[in-house]
């Protein structure tokens, strides 16, 4: 089994094991760049596991920046009734995809 482990990033957590591309919220690096997630929760390595409190001093997961996408769209419908009156207003979240290089610790 791959060593995997628990990374947060943009107020979100998430699993990753090497090899994995995975959309997260916009960092500050450009395409192409490596960069670090120093935040790792937990590691695991087949039957070995470290859980951090609250994170595990040293490690971290190194990852490639591939390119910069847009999430679906999402739609509010603001409806007041008896008024004829309703407002529609659409957000689409930008993110970066990412590919988890390797993981350390």
């Amino acid at each position: 089994m791959a060593t995997q482990a628990v990374i947060r990033t943009g107020g979100k957590q998430a699993i990753v094991a090497e090899g994995d591309i995975l959309e997260v919220e916009l960092l500050d690096a450009e395409v192409g760049q490596e960069i670090k997630f120093e935040e790792v929760l937990m590691l695991v390595d087949g039957a070995n596991s470290r859980l951090g409190a609250p994170k595990i001093d040293g490690a971290q997961v190194t990852a490639k920046v591939l390119k910069a996408v847009k999430g679906e769209k999402t739609r509010a419908v603001f409806f007041r009734r008896r008024k004829d009156s309703m407002t529609t207003k659409g957000h689409r979240q930008n993110y970066h995809q990412v590919k988890i290089t390797g993981i350390t610790g």
